[in-house]
């Protein structure tokens, strides 16, 4: 588990560095995202609660993505990217302090982490390259499915789990693959929470054990897909900023101070916004179509 922390900090080093160096770069450019110039502070808001939820296991890209879309915060084509990067090292913290004090198998764990990292890799790299349209009509897509993915956690349709710690045979090997899965997907901007609570509880896992797979799946995913959205500047940098500084006290505030919350309030809560801003996704996207159709543009 030592060596696991040890290589997360030395990703989270480089990443660092990286985006700096980027940000020096970019921060003022023309053609970076800012046309609609983010509110600094409201992003930082933004941070805090998103992942003050998302240390709870709520949860922070389906709620970062409906309040962007609500509030016009970011144009929709670099929602995708401004999630991945600006909850980064949130999810870096989270895994810092998670992973080590909840038992899990080590093989299941890391093996999981570093599918879903490869599979972030594959989805940056195509995610980044969509246009606006196709952005809106993905996004919008996914998250419908991650609502219906709380929805029925919440309706208890899914099993609750097992005991086990760990999976071995043909189960590990379905979550190895479901895992790179979730971890393309999740460059589009649905979070990886929720599935893998689900499937770690189908194949009979303790749902407990899902924290530190998911968390520590994050923390690892998220630098590496984060590069090629800083790298096409597909995202927002003030943004970004904003979710960074937010959400590193959000993780500690939650993980620290918060003993019991209305859980299943707050999901039913987000379920409803999420599915309302997937149907405006969606209905930009036809707005986009329509457009391009009068403008005479094929996308």
């Amino acid at each position: 588990m030592e060596d696991l922390l040890i290589a997360l900090a030395v990703i989270s080093v480089v990443f660092v560095i990286v985006w700096i160096a980027f940000l020096m770069r970019t921060w003022h450019a023309p053609g970076n995202g800012e046309d609609e110039n983010p509110n600094l502070p409201a992003q930082i808001g933004i941070g805090f609660f998103t992942n003050f939820l998302d240390t709870l296991g709520i949860g922070s890209f389906a709620t970062t993505s409906s309040i962007y879309k609500l509030l016009n915060a970011v144009p929709d084509d670099l929602i995708p990217g401004t999630m991945n990067v600006g909850h980064t090292l949130p999810s870096v913290v989270q895994a810092f302090i998670l992973v080590a004090v909840i038992p899990v198998d080590f093989r299941t764990m890391v093996s999981m982490i570093t599918a879903a990292s490869a599979g972030a890799w594959f989805g940056a790299g195509t995610v980044s390259g969509w246009p606006k349209r196709k952005i809106q009509i993905g996004l919008g897509l996914a998250l419908f499915a991650a609502a219906l993915l709380m929805l029925s956690s919440q309706l208890k349709l899914v099993p609750v789990g097992g005991d086990a710690l760990g999976l071995e045979g043909l189960k590990f090997w379905f979550a190895v693959a479901a895992s790179f899965v979730f971890g393309a997907i999740q460059q589009l901007g649905v979070g990886l929470f929720a599935p893998c609570m689900i499937l770690v509880s189908l194949l009979g896992m303790n749902p407990r054990s899902a924290f530190p797979i998911m968390m520590g799946s994050c923390a690892f995913l998220m630098p590496i897909g984060s590069y090629r959205f800083i790298k096409s500047r597909r995202y927002s940098p003030r943004a970004a900023v904003g979710l960074t500084l937010g959400g590193i006290p959000g993780v500690i505030i939650a993980a620290y101070l918060v003993e019991s919350l209305p859980l299943g309030t707050v999901r039913w809560l987000v379920v409803v916004v999420v599915l309302y801003t997937s149907a405006m996704l969606l209905r930009s996207a036809a707005a986009e179509k329509a457009a391009n159709v009068a403008n005479g543009v094929r996308r």
